[in-house]
């Protein structure tokens, strides 16, 4: 039986470079304005804004955030400082009273992704003085840009408050909109909406989705946005922001499911080999064992109770998908018990029944959470096995004799309300945006040309693979230095075309993909 699954990453880190055949040497253009004024810039936003990547912020990411680049831009062409609350380190994780809260970040050490060795040193309660112009914020939801308080840092230890925007807030009881409109900005960028459903979708749709409620006090972190919730927000954030006759830039939001962190691991890596250990020969006689032991009986089962679909023999040609557990379905565990209990037990049937009764092998349709990885062949606990105890020896193993559960994998039906409500989140942006002539980037359509046919710039190829693909980073969400380099051009674009500016775009091959184990 298999004894450990390891990451399934690629073997190279090299980037394919594409050809052009355009080897002429455009003429510069003037770098103007246009109709907008870029004299005090001011970024309104989340993670993405904020520079975040490889699942930590530090400060060479902070650096190369799109925002920032976007300010390099702006200052061709008159634009002011643009201040960063930059941390302490580039190791990244944050200390709370010298108590680490949030670890370091991830680098590729040729197999794997890891974290950075060391001890974050960016302590939370160190308050810097601002003002600052990145007010980009890891963590917010739309509706936390007008939380007072959301900045406290008496609340960081219960939830209460966000323990980035702690250390730079102006106030206890500020919010970031305020924060912001205290600097009278000429022009803003706003990007927020992502998280208003990510927590839902990376916790395995564990969450509640909260549409039709219109308290986002009563809301979770898992949860999703009521759709009225952010429509009224964002047109809060927005008449607000462009009160004083500013401009700005607007993005809205791809679908978070289409990230690598849901499409990197297969629905069905049950191969030979991987059951094997790499030995055909025990795989071979591993799948023989499952099948005849475990798959077949519940199979016979499940098609006696008209559930047969549900379970299929594992093939010894082809690989096989995981087992998982599906919420969604007709729970036969009572069922499964009657029919079991004949040839196995009253005891051992009821066991079976809890486990199997709401199991079945995975498709195409499921996301495979990139966590999920390292816990397909690990053995089930107490704590995450659903059942309150340790399943024992052969019914151990999750994804192959233990399903896995809800918090592995986001199912359609989970995956269906994470589309509906970033659907109605972006008809919000867009009809808003339009109203108040702002520019507009169309971010889902970037994500779905990184996910399907790639995206060429500067003779590379960027796509949405992990790892290798060039545009995110080791922790599946947050973009590499060169994915922020492709938003930043995103976004000059947008403003280009709606203001008449002539902002040039960042060279791409100027940005790694990955950052390595040490930053100078």
């Amino acid at each position: 039986m298999i004894k450990n699954f390891k990451w399934l990453l690629l073997v190279s880190l090299t980037f394919v470079a594409c050809t052009n055949n355009d080897n002429s040497t455009p003429e510069a253009i003037p770098v103007s304005a246009g109709e907008a004024t870029f004299t005090n810039y001011v970024a309104l936003g989340d993670s993405f804004a904020a520079g975040y990547s490889d699942g930590a912020l530090f400060a060479k990411g902070q650096q190369g955030s799109y925002v920032n680049i976007l300010s390099q831009q702006f200052a061709l062409a008159g634009g002011g400082v643009f201040k960063t609350p930059y941390t302490s380190d580039n190791l990244g994780g944050l200390l709370l009273g010298g108590n680490v809260i949030a670890g370091t970040r991830l680098y590729f050490n040729g197999s794997g992704p890891v974290a950075v060795n060391g001890t974050p040193t960016t302590e939370v309660t160190n308050h810097i003085v601002g003002p600052f112009n990145n007010l980009g914020v890891p963590g917010a939801k739309s509706y936390h840009l007008v939380a007072p308080g959301y900045g406290n840092v008496a609340g960081v230890a219960t939830g209460a408050a966000n323990p980035y925007f702690a250390r730079f807030a102006t106030s206890s009881t500020t919010t970031v909109l305020a924060d912001a409109l205290a600097q009278n900005p000429t022009f803003f960028s706003l990007w927020i909406g992502g998280n208003d459903v990510l927590g839902y979708a990376t916790s395995g749709g564990v969450g509640v989705n909260q549409t039709g409620n219109n308290n986002p006090a009563s809301y979770a972190s898992n949860d999703i946005t009521d759709p009225g919730v952010f429509a009224y927000v964002y047109n809060s954030l927005i008449t607000n922001l462009t009160a004083k006759g500013a401009k700005g830039v607007v993005a809205n939001l791809p679908y978070v499911s289409t990230l690598p962190y849901f499409t990197a691991v297969p629905y069905n890596p049950l191969s030979v080999s991987i059951l094997g250990s790499g030995n055909a020969a025990v795989g071979q006689a591993t799948i023989s064992a499952l099948n005849t032991q475990l798959y077949g009986p519940l199979r016979s089962a499940l098609t006696y109770l008209g559930a047969g679909t549900r379970i299929n023999l594992l093939s010894t040609t082809e690989s096989n998908p995981v087992l998982i557990k599906d919420e969604s379905l007709t729970n036969l565990s009572a069922q499964l018990t009657a029919v079991l209990t004949p040839s196995i037990g009253a005891q051992t049937a009821a066991f079976y029944g809890a486990i199997y009764g709401q199991a079945r092998q995975a498709t195409a349709a499921d996301l495979i959470l990139l966590p999920t990885q390292s816990v397909i062949g690990s053995a089930p606990t107490a704590g995450n096995s659903g059942l309150g105890i340790a399943p024992p020896s052969p019914l151990n193993k999750f994804g192959i004799t233990f399903p896995l559960q809800d918090s592995h994998v986001l199912i359609p039906s989970e995956i269906a309300e994470i589309k509906v409500a970033t659907d109605a989140y972006n008809v919000s942006i867009k009809s808003i945006a339009d109203s108040k002539g702002l520019a507009f980037v169309d971010a889902k359509a970037i994500m779905d040309q990184l996910s399907t046919s790639g995206i060429v710039s500067n003779d590379f190829t960027l796509t949405s693979a992990y790892v290798t693909g060039g545009s995110f980073s080791l922790d599946g969400v947050h973009p590499s230095p060169r994915g922020y380099a492709l938003i930043a051009n995103a976004f000059s674009t947008a403003i280009n075309k709606t203001y008449k500016s002539t902002f040039p775009m960042v060279n791409l091959g100027l940005y790694s993909i990955l950052y390595p184990y040490s930053i100078q």
